[in-house]
């Protein structure tokens, strides 16, 4: 089954806890701290893999997972840090986040992104031992994994892209002139999925993609070309076919620009390659007659060609020009990302301090801030000594004295981050 667009969960592992524990053997009086730290959590890793052409393996399976690191133990063992979770993904998938801005595009086989990072494990009590500390009883929670909700969507990637109303004889060309074999039938919408094809022109592989059908209104949703447009976007070239026994050639090719122009500007000034399909079918003075009305309207830069799938003819023709489109606008798009990389400016990061802030409310204070969120995250809220190590790093911080400042009085709830790690009174 062909699927080509997915909302995912996707949950990193959680970090393992931190130990709390001391030496006890015989003979050894007053054994030192030795609780280990906890292992992190895995990562959830996407993988490209030309192996995959679908996503139909996330149609039922709505979340993907990754281990949790195990806890540290005494004696200074450090818990297991979990295996990543690598998860094969179609090259040409693209991954967009809730706000649907894209966080990533898969373009090359066996290119990989971390989509969701692991928590860092918990630190034990021996990690705590100083000189003026020398039997510290506080260990960290082990971090929790990111979570994230996003879509993944299937862009095929195609030197050319194949359109046309339904029944214009896309499949039947993508049959004849390459290895692919798409099912093909005298009625409208036979092709149902996209299909690709390997064409070689005098040596040189192309790949061709075959679109299921527009109508009038695809843009929109209407018919099956709403949900398949987007595989044109990655092609270096538009192979327009046109039914050469149309009643209104004219019309049929305005029909389907005007579906590209709708669903994308950029799309739409791709170059295009049209092909009157299906001459076996027709005279030589009605095809005549046929091309002049489809000039009338067309680009004055368009190519046309007459082609024949049935009867073969024509098709090497095409299929050179095509190529020499496709190379042309290939050596064009790599000129633009080399101008593109260059203009950009060299942004060096200055050292920022760690930022936070402090928010009176109702019940009490919020404090946010990346860093000491991750403290408060690694902070057990039912241990005495967590909480006063909360304490210490909030005074270094200078995050006591601005809640002096703000007017924190004794008995106040401060809440960090997230209310249900827990709350810690003044």
């Amino acid at each position: 089954m062909f699927v080509d667009k997915v909302q995912v969960e996707i949950i990193a592992g959680n970090g393992g806890d931190g130990k709390v524990s001391f030496r006890h053997e015989i003979y050894v009086d007053k054994g030192g701290p030795d609780g280990g730290d906890g292992g992190n959590g895995g990562d959830v890793v996407l993988m490209a893999s030309r192996n995959q052409n679908t996503l139909a393996a996330f149609r039922f399976k709505k979340s993907i997972t990754a281990e949790h690191g195990n806890p540290g133990d005494g004696a200074r063992k450090h818990g297991r840090n979990a295996k990543d979770t690598i998860v094969p993904v179609p090259v040409g998938t693209v991954v967009i986040d809730e706000n649907g801005t894209i966080i990533f595009d898969l373009t090359r086989d066996e290119q990989t992104f971390v989509i969701a990072k692991g928590g860092k494990g918990g630190f034990g009590n021996a990690h705590f031992v100083s000189s003026v500390r020398q039997a510290p009883r506080v260990a960290e929670k082990g971090e929790k994994g990111e979570k994230k909700k996003v879509t993944f969507e299937l862009r095929i990637i195609a030197d050319g892209g194949l359109v046309g109303l339904p029944n214009a004889g896309k499949s039947s060309f993508l049959t004849a002139v390459s290895n692919a074999r798409p099912e093909i039938a005298n009625y409208p919408f036979t092709t149902l999925i996209p299909h690709l094809g390997v064409v070689d022109v005098g040596g040189e592989a192309i790949l061709l993609a075959d679109i299921p059908g527009l109508i009038e209104g695809a843009s929109e949703g209407k018919g099956l070309g709403d949900d398949f447009l987007r595989h044109i976007a990655r092609c270096s070239v538009i192979i327009h076919l046109i039914d050469v026994g149309s009643n209104d050639i004219a019309k049929d090719y305005i029909t389907i620009r005007n579906e590209l122009k709708a669903y994308s500007s950029d799309v739409a000034k791709k170059p295009e390659i049209i092909l009157l399909s299906k001459s076996e079918t027709q005279p030589e003075d009605i095809i005549a007659m046929q091309e002049d009305l489809l000039r009338a309207v067309l680009p004055k830069k368009n190519d046309v060609f007459v082609i024949s799938s049935f009867a073969k003819k024509g098709l090497d023709k095409a299929l050179f020009e095509i190529q020499k489109v496709i190379v042309k606008n290939q050596h064009k798009i790599d000129k633009q990302k080399e101008k593109i990389s260059s203009a950009l400016p060299v942004i060096k990061m200055a050292d920022t301090p760690d930022l936070w802030k402090v928010t009176k409310t109702k019940k009490g204070f919020l404090i946010t801030g990346r860093k000491i969120e991750r403290f408060a995250e690694r902070t057990d809220f039912n241990s005495d000594f967590g909480i006063q190590r909360l304490r210490d790093i909030m005074k270094k911080m200078g995050i006591l004295n601005q809640l002096r400042r703000d007017g924190v009085d004794t008995g106040d709830k401060i809440v960090i981050g997230d209310p249900s790690r827990g709350e810690i009174e003044y």
